[in-house]
């Protein structure tokens, strides 16, 4: 295992392929402040630029007992709209890095995952949780509103009416209705989630990791659009793929029967 860098507030490692960001706040239950909103934007443009190195980046929260348990009230606690404003911008900008790395993220959730540790584990592509995880966007009970993108991914990952009411309650759930809403995908015992996690990353690495990275943009960014134009875009994009020594390769060892070596070319 090797340091990709040294922040304050976040841990950033790679072993063979899979990186792992661990935002390391203990003390504050890995509570999200000004600085390591930005020692997480830094980390993802290291493991953007390392991009040869890190096919897989993993997210998680330092200790037992918490991913991220929000964002830091002691810190905004005082502050006025402009800098609320200036603060949400720092995290959007932190979080769309995620969704935009080449790379696939799995954010592996040991524990409460609140606020804006829920607006984070929801910009990554999948979610992996022990059972003893919490989940919930609480801003109501502050008096504010989520502004760390929950109002938007929220709504993505689980629908309409149940984000209103996750919002709107500011009460926590379960991993089992975590879940059966589809927030996350898997959920595991708390000394499986690293090795669960580490099983799902290798299964992803055997594959055309370009076709990878090619899937996740094309439901990413065709979501929100029209299903016509999304299947237009999908079709450009899969008519790429055959410009690739990958796509050879991978249809080559089908025929061939045997694994095939991918070259991520």
């Amino acid at each position: 295992m090797t340091e990709l860098g040294t922040f304050k507030n976040v841990l950033l490692s790679n072993d063979d392929g899979i990186a792992t960001l661990t935002i390391n706040r203990p003390k504050s239950l890995n509570a999200l402040n000004s600085a390591t909103l930005e020692d997480i934007g830094k980390a993802l443009d290291v493991v953007k630029s390392h991009a040869d190195d890190v096919k897989i980046l993993v997210i998680t929260g330092s200790g037992e007992k918490s991913f991220v348990a929000g964002a830091d009230i002691s810190q905004m606690q005082s502050m006025n709209s402009i800098e609320a404003a200036n603060l949400s911008k720092l995290a959007h900008n932190s979080f769309e890095k995620i969704e935009n790395l080449p790379q696939f993220t799995i954010a592996a959730i040991n524990g409460y995952t609140l606020g804006g540790g829920l607006e984070l584990a929801s910009s990554c592509d999948i979610r992996v949780a022990t059972n003893k995880a919490k989940f919930g966007q609480p801003e109501v009970t502050l008096g504010i509103i989520p502004g760390f993108g929950g109002t938007q991914r929220l709504t993505r990952l689980v629908g309409r009416g149940k984000a209103k009411e996750m919002i709107a309650m500011g009460t926590m759930i379960d991993a089992e209705e975590a879940f059966r809403i589809g927030l996350i995908e898997e959920i595991v015992e708390p000394e499986n989630l690293v090795p669960k996690v580490k099983e799902i990353a290798k299964q992803i690495m055997k594959n055309g990791l370009i076709a990878v990275g090619m899937a996740k943009y094309v439901i990413d960014r065709g979501a929100d659009l029209p299903l016509d134009v999304a299947i237009d875009f999908e079709t450009q994009l899969w008519a790429e793929t055959f410009a690739t020594k990958d796509q050879k390769e991978g249809m080559s060892a089908f025929l061939e029967k045997r694994a095939a070596n991918f070259q991520n070319k």
